[in-house]
């Protein structure tokens, strides 16, 4: 069901909900296949009787609908996938975040300034924690070497000790065509260890009078007492028809700091976001 916090302007919005809300704020009707949405919108009082929206939705509306830029976070870990993001608009800069075993995700605006830190906080960069020294700094495989290893976290909810868990990602990573040793023993703690692993892609338009998208991204693990790794091939953005069994893999030991970096240049510099703003807002 939608909900809303006035005092922090947070909404709990599912797709469909989204769906209705943007037809009905671009003056159209909602779909027939959302009437279920629409009631329920209507029920908690973010839409009225006549599909008008409620004031208090009118800067994440109009921001969701004309962004500037958008940011798309991916974060896979044990409890499946999760989807958050965000909208950079002219005034205003729309985060939205989902949570495990829910459809509804949480809708609320932040302040500009903010917006890097509001990132870093997306993805629990912890700068503080202190990691244990691993044998090599980068670990080079394939993706189908890498696939194998992680099918075991993602398989069956079997009871078994991490010990038994561990020796069955490195029996998968071996069978797999998995790297020789070190790499080998480290590529199998790092799964064992993975807390989360996660791509974080910006996209805008290009300047005015040029055709298409300027897109940025970069792929991190978070493998806990591990630290960070970076995953430097495949490259991000990658269309999913670029990656196969055999295409190369490599992750590399970073620091917080350097994720940090690595945010920050996500973000187009002021000139790309005033003509990624001037061609939305002639769209």
């Amino acid at each position: 069901m939608p909900s809303f916090d006035i005092s922090r302007a947070r909404f709990r919005l599912a797709d469909g909900h989204l769906i209705v809300l943007s037809e009905l704020a671009a003056g159209n009707p909602s779909p027939d296949e959302f009437a279920e949405a629409r009631e329920e919108l209507l029920g908690c009082g973010l839409i009225n009787g006549e599909g008008k929206l409620s004031p208090l939705l009118l800067p994440l509306m109009k921001t969701i609908l004309a962004p500037g830029v958008i940011i798309t976070l991916e974060a896979a870990g044990r409890q499946g996938k999760l989807h958050h993001g965000m909208f950079i608009g002219d005034e205003h800069v729309v985060v939205h975040e989902g949570w495990p075993g829910t459809a509804e995700a949480e809708y609320s605006c932040v302040e500009p300034k903010m917006l890097v830190w509001k990132l870093a906080d997306m993805v629990n960069l912890q700068q503080s924690s202190v990691a244990r020294e691993a044998a090599v700094p980068v670990v080079e495989t394939t993706i189908g070497a890498v696939e194998a290893g992680l099918a075991i976290l993602e398989g069956e909810r079997l009871v078994r000790s991490a010990g038994e868990e561990r020796e069955a990602v490195h029996h998968a990573l071996a069978a797999g065509g998995g790297p020789a040793e070190p790499s080998l023993t480290l590529l199998t703690d790092l799964i064992s260890e993975l807390r989360s692993s996660w791509r974080l892609t910006s996209a805008w338009q290009v300047q005015a009078g040029r055709e298409g998208m300027e897109a940025r991204g970069f792929a991190v693990w978070d493998c806990g007492p591990l630290g960070y790794w970076l995953r430097e091939l495949p490259t991000e953005p990658v269309p999913g028809s670029r990656v196969a069994p055999g295409s190369p893999f490599r992750l590399v030991r970073v620091d917080a700091k350097t994720i940090w970096t690595r945010i920050t240049a996500l973000l187009p510099d002021q000139d790309e976001l005033r003509n990624a703003a001037g061609r939305s807002g002639a769209a």
